[in-house]
């Protein structure tokens, strides 16, 4: 590790082993922490950095090594015992109490106390200047149920912050994100830095690690690479770091010839969410959605595929009008929605197998039952299709990593064979080396006459897979761009209101 010398580490991680059934995942992995620093933890998907991190933060206990905080030797058996010590993780997949309010989710597991009874007024003035630390605007006595996403990982944060915590572990904290919060987080971040808080940054956005990261340690396939300070890098170097080898074309060519209409919106309205949204998507074209949080994009794919229900408009497929009044009225008009929350598409007890087949299990039967070698068998090309790592197809999902569990999803949605495939941030928590191979299977579904929905909120990777390109702003499409005028400036002139439509 460079600057060995002389340098004193809140955290040290010394040949850390963890085992489960089946595969190793961390083999002799070693990772320091000093104060004042943020600390970029990266690899491909499966390379140990949340296993790690889990170790660290209490909710794995580890098998072999040593862990040891400010010098004295430590071991973490839950995730109270870290709390003790002010390591505080931050999930990828915000863990909140839909049915509590946002200053209950910040303060819960620490509230304050006056004469034997929670001191609520403290727990107010206290949740709600968090709160506006980290940018969420909502009073904190809202039900956090009401919250997007990004706002939920806000929430997150914020209850980090409340617990005073020494170290913060953040676990692609920026990935339901919009650019200004993201701007807002690492100003935080700095601020949080200056204070002498130690900070751990897994994240897979090359961009952010050099933008706000000091050093970065590289994991692969559960073992230790290096770590370097940030200015020893370049992108090119990190990334052949964590994938062992050159990556080659990022985004595939653009279509130029749609065939005929596939799908079509028009004057879908939702009260209060959104209204007069019209659009078709013809075979062969991928059409992206854009705009910030908040704007809509997310809510008229729920309404489109039956999760909520429209005051008014229409949808047509293939030029007739249908009916969409639940999930499966969509899955059997042929509709596919691969969605921003994983979770929500997963059964996360449930095994691989079970999980991609599970929209396609109608189209695995054998007179009245299923057949299991076929399923098994497609099962296999799409997992070996999306890489995803896992030590069989009968893996449990919640035993995957993040990033795996997305590819799940994915690969349920390609097994199933539909004619409107609508993916909601599809490369979320997806590994640099893997992004290309979801930017393919895109543009593959696009050749194979297709009609692709994509809402992404990084707009070089929104440009670069799309041929057309609407943008919401305000529960309403702002803007249409294609071609030469697809530019970062005029989606963000659109999605801020700055342009009309």
């Amino acid at each position: 590790m460079d600057g060995e010398k002389n340098v004193n580490y809140i955290i040290e991680m010394t040949d850390i082993c963890k085992s489960f059934p089946g595969v190793k995942a961390l083999d002799h992995v070693s990772f320091k922490l000093r104060d004042g620093e943020v600390h970029a933890l990266v690899g491909e998907n499966g390379a140990g950095k949340s296993t790690l991190m889990k170790i660290l933060s209490g909710v794995y206990v580890l098998d072999e090594g040593e862990i040891k905080f400010r010098g004295e030797s430590v071991r973490f058996n839950s995730t109270w015992d870290a709390q003790q010590k002010g390591i505080t993780l931050v999930y990828q997949e915000p863990q909140i109490i839909p049915n509590m309010t946002i200053m209950d989710n910040i303060c819960l597991g620490a509230m304050p106390t006056k004469n034997a009874f929670v001191d609520r007024r403290t727990m107010y003035l206290k949740s709600a200047s968090i709160a506006k630390k980290v940018g969420l605007r909502k009073n904190v006595m809202e039900m956090a149920g009401v919250l997007s996403m990004g706002e939920r990982q806000m929430v997150q944060i914020a209850k980090a912050l409340y617990r005073a915590s020494s170290v913060i572990i953040m676990d692609e904290p920026t990935s339901s994100l919009t650019e200004r919060e993201t701007d807002h987080l690492f100003e935080v971040i700095r601020q949080l830095k200056s204070e002498g808080m130690g900070i751990v940054y897994i994240s897979h956005r090359m961009d952010e690690i050099f933008k706000i990261c000091d050093r970065v340690t590289v994991l692969k396939d559960g073992q230790y690479v290096d770590s370097l300070s940030i200015d020893q890098l370049d992108k090119r170097k990190l990334v052949n770091m964590m994938v062992g080898r050159e990556l080659g074309m990022h985004f595939p060519p653009k279509r130029t010839n749609p065939g005929k209409e596939i799908i079509r919106v028009e004057n879908l309205c939702q009260t209060g969410v959104f209204e007069n949204i019209s659009f078709s998507v013809h075979a062969g074209e991928v059409v992206g959605i854009g705009g910030l949080i908040g704007a809509g994009r997310t809510e008229v794919m729920d309404a489109i595929f039956g999760m909520s229900q429209p005051t008014s408009g229409k949808v047509f497929i293939h030029g007739k009008e249908v009916q969409i009044r639940h999930p499966m009225d969509a899955i059997n008009n042929h509709i596919a929605y691969a969605t921003e929350d994983r979770h929500t598409g997963l059964i996360l007890h449930m095994s691989i197998l079970e999980n991609i087949s599970l929209a396609s299990l109608t189209q695995l039967l054998s007179g009245p039952f299923i057949d299991d070698i076929k399923r098994k068998q497609e099962t296999f090309k799409y997992m070996n299709r999306l890489q995803v790592k896992a030590p069989s197809m009968l893996t449990r999902v919640n035993d995957l990593s993040g990033g795996n569990q997305q590819k799940v999803v994915f690969a349920k949605w390609l097994m199933r064979s539909a004619d409107v495939y609508i993916l909601d941030e599809p490369t979320r928590g997806i590994d640099v080396g893997a992004k290309e191979e979801i930017y393919k299977l895109i543009d593959d579904l696009a050749r194979a006459g297709k009609a692709v929905i994509v809402i992404s909120s990084e707009l070089p990777e929104l440009i670069g897979v799309s041929d057309r390109i609407l943008v919401m702003y305000n529960g309403r499409i702002q803007g249409e761009l294609q071609g030469a005028k697809a530019t970062e400036k005029n989606i963000i002139e659109y999605a801020t209101g700055v342009r009309g439509a």
